[in-house]
């Protein structure tokens, strides 16, 4: 049983990691699929639509669970948290263009429309980079400040919940895991209910190998 007074909020940073990096592999495999190849650019355009869905909870917990306190609590950082409310509805806005782009490209796999979604997702990405840079290094101090481990933890636990599928939650574990250095992952296994600390050498690390090597194409 954990005796920590404050939340660790480190795995904030090890979670945005997934979506730093899809967001900047992801134009370069949408390029990279041949004209009418529609089989490559249906597993791709699923696989975008899985980490835009994932992004959208991620942010909705954010919204629902941390800003309305931190508004509350830390009055001395109230224009910091307006600003990460703004770059939530311009990313949000960049993500619905990218929601808008993908079936269409999924179902044709044109060059034409690839380009554009590729373009739609690059983007997104330089927001995401810069909202999730100065929502680690400013915004993370804060909520350790300012909200009980309790309520970190349901922030955790709602983005648990996200992922009905059980298959797709064991290979976004996966994706969490892929970046994160060998203490990351033992803390973060460490935090999991028992079945998915059971499942994730069974089935995950594998499933997750074979999901990676058919979305990058290796």
């Amino acid at each position: 049983m954990s005796t920590a007074t404050r939340p660790d909020t480190h795995t904030m940073v090890v979670v945005h990691r997934v979506f730093r990096r899809e967001f900047r592999l992801l134009p370069g495999l949408i390029e990279g699929v041949r004209a009418g190849d529609t089989e490559r650019a249906a597993v791709l355009a699923e696989h975008l639509t899985d980490i835009v869905a994932a992004l959208h909870h991620h942010h909705e917990a954010e919204d629902d669970l941390i800003w309305p306190l931190l508004l509350e609590r830390a009055t001395l950082h109230l224009d910091l948290v307006h600003r990460m409310e703004a770059q939530h509805a311009a990313l949000g806005a960049a993500l619905d263009r990218i929601e808008k782009l993908t079936p269409q490209w999924g179902r044709s796999a044109s060059l034409v429309e690839a380009r554009e979604l590729a373009a739609a997702v690059r983007e997104a990405s330089a927001v995401l980079e810069e909202h999730m840079g100065e929502e680690e290094s400013a915004i993370l101090p804060v909520i350790a400040e300012h909200l009980s481990v309790e309520e970190w933890g349901k922030v955790g636990e709602r983005g648990a919940k996200s992922v009905a599928d059980k298959r797709k939650r064991l290979l976004f574990l996966g994706a969490i895991l892929e970046d994160a250095t060998p203490q990351e992952q033992r803390d973060f296994l460490g935090e999991l209910p028992a079945p998915g600390r059971v499942l994730w050498p069974l089935l995950g690390k594998r499933a997750y190998g074979g999901y990676t090597r058919l979305i990058r194409n290796t």
